[in-house]
């Protein structure tokens, strides 16, 4: 097959590309077609609506805020890739947005919330109780709510108040009662408090429940807040801000105090989104929120329904355990094989390489490496990378307890991780307090590398411990993202790893690794030249194969390489969770090319690249996805899978992934997913619920 460049095919066409923020909402509407899943059970549909929602908020606080601002200061240049500037993308993500809000609150309501009443659980109204009932919430609005609440009056000595990011409020019309004419009208607004649990239960029977939503309590008996006023309107609404941070590191002197102050002032950005709740907003506090917020009207979205779905994941978390008919079966992680009883972590590792795959195996060998470390009388040092941590972290708690053990402990704590700045901010100072070195990272970079360093000195020889992967060191998420991890104790697997913490603390040039591939710097040029290498053999050979795992796929020289690719025949197969940049199918430019996301279950975040390189595999996992962000300004780590028996391992497990007919979409040339077809007397597979039969097989095996 003739190449790209024999043919004349200009790769850099915009038509051979998906637009990121509109492929990220492909990616949330896979998403929401879990909710509307029948096979899937209904807690778990509620939980997709959930995440949806929670997607959704994250997306306007940062990517449609940053679209705003371009827009703002005036810049129309296009994005380089499907060539659409800042307001063709924003006008694209409202028409796309406001179809699929639409879409999930259909589903809710006459889909979800019927079928939660066939289980006894039912969304009341105010206006519907009886008079005995009304009694019974009165008293609770009193005793519980009332207290809590706060009317923030607007006239020309109290100004429209700056409300919180993501909160719900009431905008409220009052009328003088002594001042009858139009001007005597007034405008107040009531916060819903956040300190409140959202759903008010209603005294029921036995085995039912009746809820009902704070804000429309709060709505029924506002009156009450505003004695010699008559209430002409109550209006529910909420407001998503942008959070996106600007830090100045050139010039800061301490960057945690520089961080701790921007996460003061993310609470108050610019207005990005408006929801109001229909029915019955008041049209002349739409014009008068919209006007005072700065809102596009695009960007209102008016919900036939309750604001603010996020709630649902609370809900899941608490109705769970009593409902369990209605939740996915519960699937418990194994040790893994290579973790026998008897021996110490550090003697298994010292024997062979250890892979683990989770959450189909266990993430406890991870803790109790660190654990072990930290009281292990032959540790030295312990040197680890922490990007995002649980809030209860075992693995802090054993960080900390290595440092008072005096082991010398260095930590780098990245405070840039989004949305986890006051978290890793609160972290930092308390391993700092233990005793722990604790360093931010680098400047304009974020660490997002997830490895460990343990030095130990035994019968006088010093043995290096090192542990790398794929997802972050957090024992909550380990449970529900897939990710892939590695202990090594290869002498150059350690010498690489002491080099690259050496230059993440202190002054020196950029290593030379054996093994790791480091971004900024090559992970992006070994890649490359990886996929060249599947091309020489495809022309050589005819074999050229490439198969890659990752959550996005964004980085243009990455995919223009790919594209050059399937024109030398190499047959690419990717599994790309969300983003993806680049469109499979397209005849001369990616007719080699397929392209599938997996939404299950579990959040898919291994990433793992194959290369066939002429039957002598080679496979690496890395920390990183090929986006721009990640190869250009965040430190990452690309390892390779060294051991055979391990490499196999990793191979079925992409076979697997790529053999999925359940949970897999593919993408076709226009950049639209369809689930996988499959045929009647093909057999149903889903990779997740395979990988923990699989995990259960072999525990049993080794029994």
């Amino acid at each position: 097959m003739e190449t790209a460049k024999k043919k004349n095919v200009e790769l850099r066409e915009p038509a051979y590309y998906n637009n990121r923020e509109l492929s990220w909402l492909a990616f949330n509407e896979r998403v929401l077609e879990e909710a509307l899943d029948k096979r899937n059970p209904l807690l778990e549909r509620f939980k997709f609506l959930s995440i949806f929602s929670s997607n959704l908020d994250e997306f306007f606080m940062v990517r449609v805020a940053g679209l705003q601002d371009q827009v703002k200061v005036g810049f129309t240049k296009p994005e380089n890739k499907a060539g659409m500037t800042p307001k063709q993308q924003l006008n694209e993500i409202a028409m796309k947005t406001h179809r699929l809000v639409d879409l999930q609150y259909e589903t809710l309501q006459n889909n979800l919330l019927p079928k939660l009443q066939k289980e006894n659980v039912e969304f009341v109204k105010m206006a519907n109780l009886s008079a005995d009932q009304l009694v019974v919430m009165e008293k609770h609005f009193e005793d519980h709510i009332f207290p809590v609440l706060t009317p923030m009056a607007i006239d020309a000595y109290r100004p429209f108040p700056m409300l919180l990011n993501k909160s719900i409020n009431l905008a409220v019309v009052l009328q003088d009662e002594v001042e009858q004419a139009e001007e005597g009208q007034k405008i107040a607004i009531v916060q819903v408090p956040s300190v409140l649990d959202r759903f008010v239960r209603l005294d029921s029977k036995k085995g039912s429940h009746k809820l009902i939503l704070l804000e429309d309590v709060i709505a029924f008996f506002i009156q009450k807040l505003f004695h010699g006023f008559k209430v002409i309107s109550a209006s529910v609404f909420r407001i998503t801000r942008n959070a996106d941070m600007t830090i100045h590191e050139e010039g800061a002197r301490d960057l945690l105090k520089e961080i701790e102050e921007e996460l003061r002032k993310r609470k108050w950005g610019a207005a990005v989104r408006l929801e109001i709740q229909q029915p019955g907003f008041d049209p002349a506090i739409l014009d008068y929120l919209t006007d005072e917020l700065e809102v596009h009207k695009k960007d209102v979205y008016a919900i036939e329904g309750f604001l603010d779905l996020t709630v649902f994941f609370n809900f899941y978390k608490k109705m769970a355990p009593i409902w369990e008919h209605l939740v996915f079966e519960g699937k418990v992680s194994q040790l893994p094989a290579a973790m026998e009883t008897g021996k110490d972590i550090f003697q298994k590792v010292s024997e062979q390489d250890v892979f683990l795959h989770h959450p189909y195996e266990s993430f406890e060998p991870v803790v109790q490496f660190i654990s072990e470390a930290a009281d292990d009388r032959d540790v030295l040092a312990i040197k680890q990378t922490l990007y995002r941590v649980s809030g209860d972290s075992p693995v802090i708690k054993a960080l900390k307890r290595a440092a008072e053990n005096g082991k010398q402990v260095t930590v780098l704590v990245e405070l840039k991780a989004r949305f986890d700045e006051e978290n890793n901010v609160q972290w930092a100072k308390e391993l700092e307090k233990a005793g722990c070195h604790v360093i931010y990272g680098m400047t304009h970079l974020k660490t997002h590398s997830k490895i460990t360093l343990v030095v130990r000195k035994k019968d006088n020889k010093i043995e290096r411990f090192v542990h790398l992967g794929t997802g972050n060191y957090n024992d909550q998420t380990a449970k529900i993202y897939t990710d892939m991890s590695l202990f090594t104790s290869k002498r150059q697997f350690g010498i690489d790893a002491t080099n690259f913490f050496n230059y993440l603390s202190g002054y020196t040039e950029k290593p030379e690794f054996h093994y790791l591939s480091v971004a900024p710097f090559t992970i992006r040029t070994d890649i490359i030249d990886l996929i060249d290498a599947e091309i020489r053999f495809q022309k050589k050979q005819g074999n050229g194969r490439i198969v890659a795992k990752m959550n996005s796929l964004t980085d243009k020289t990455i995919i223009m390489k790919l594209y050059e690719a399937s024109n030398a025949g190499v047959k690419v197969e990717l599994i790309v969770r969300g983003i993806c940049c680049l469109r499979p199918g397209i005849p001369g430019v990616s007719e080699n090319i397929q392209v599938r996301s997996i939404v299950g279950s579990l959040l898919e975040h291994s990433r793992v690249y194959f290369f066939n390189h002429n039957g002598k595999a080679k496979i690496f996992l890395s920390s990183a996805d090929m986006m721009t962000r990640n190869l250009n300004n965040r430190i990452e780590i690309l390892f390779p899978i060294v051991d055979e028996d391990i490499k196999e391992q990793v191979k079925s497990i992409l076979e697997l992934g790529l053999a999925d007919n359940v949970k897999a979409r593919e993408q076709d040339a226009a950049g639209v997913y369809h689930y996988v077809p499959r045929k009647n007397d093909e057999p149903a597979i889903d990779s997740q619920m395979e990988l923990f039969r699989r995990a259960y097989q072999v525990a049993e095996d080794e029994e």
